[in-house]
């Protein structure tokens, strides 16, 4: 690799060449005019090539120049992503957690004080998303996940559980709140991709053709909760995510009608020979809540 260029070189070549002008890559660089301009020289000295055209508009890349500058962006962009992941791997202090943004607040995070009361020398990061992350990258320690499990290449163990009920807040329709399936049929509802009323129609053996089309819908049930929070509808969410707002009095629940959810939470890891001692502490950690958790909820079901 001795007739790599020096970083530094191939820099600045990238992006004289993307912005056609020493002066704009100067600037975009925090250099000066003059260094880019040297750079440049001695990049195309050494190799003995033409890269640019010098105009009086600006530069304009040759046949080679426009070659070798996509091939440089792509190593650049690859070195770029390499430093990042590297930056990004857990340390042995530092627990990476990767779950839904909704799980994460409404659940995860209320709990979480106990887990850094017995174990105060782990660092906390919550990475939330939508999209699956690939743990393989080594960027997370644990994923916590909903689903049905079968994720390839991944040991998964079952967390707990849900059902869907239907709230909404206290003051929702100036206090009158709706009792009958009807009633709570008439709205305005708030729709969730993730949780379908027309399942909820037919366990309340309501006609689903004559759902209303929804007044508010969103693919992230915070969105969902923070509108039936502020009392813009009626909700049909977790019982995991809305539990804490029913104790604080936030929501009410409108119906013991309750729809089993078809996707448990699971903890997910890469497979190795040996756990960390991080990720055992927290798997251990995370089944006995669940354990608490699925107690609870299992006292609070109708019988």
């Amino acid at each position: 690799m001795k007739n790599i260029p020096p970083l530094t070189t191939l820099k600045c070549f990238e992006a004289a060449a993307r912005l056609g002008s020493v002066t704009q890559a100067a600037h975009e660089l925090h250099v000066t005019h003059s260094a880019v301009s040297q750079q440049l020289g001695s990049l195309e000295q050494n190799m003995g090539i033409a890269l640019f055209v010098r105009e009086a508009r600006g530069l304009r890349l040759t046949e080679a120049g426009r070659l070798y500058a996509l091939e440089v962006r792509v190593a650049l962009q690859a070195l770029s992503s390499a430093t990042h992941q590297v930056q990004g791997r857990p340390d042995d202090a530092e627990l990476v957690i990767t779950t839904l943004a909704s799980f994460a607040l409404h659940w995860l995070t209320p709990r979480l004080a106990d887990f850094q009361q017995r174990y105060p020398h782990y660092r906390l990061r919550l990475h939330t998303s939508l999209e699956l992350q690939d743990l393989r990258q080594g960027l997370a320690d644990i994923g916590i996940r909903m689903g049905q499990g079968h994720w390839p290449e991944l040991t998964q163990k079952k967390l707990f559980h849900d059902e869907l009920l239907v709230v909404a807040a206290p003051h929702f329709a100036g206090g009158q709140l709706p009792e009958s399936p009807a009633q709570i049929l008439a709205g305005p509802l708030l729709h969730s991709t993730d949780a379908p009323w027309s399942d909820w129609c037919q366990l309340a053996k309501l006609d689903a053709q004559q759902l209303p089309p929804p007044s508010l819908s969103a693919n992230d049930s915070n969105i969902i909760l923070g509108a039936a929070v502020l009392g813009q509808g009626i909700a049909l969410e977790r019982r995991s995510l809305v539990a804490g707002a029913l104790q604080r009095g936030e929501l009410v629940q409108l119906s013991p009608l309750t729809l089993p959810y078809p996707y448990p939470y699971w903890l997910v890891w890469q497979p190795r020979e040996s756990l960390s001692q991080k990720q055992l502490h927290f798997i251990e950690w995370m089944q006995e809540q669940a354990s608490v958790y699925s107690e609870g909820f299992a006292r609070e079901m109708p019988t």
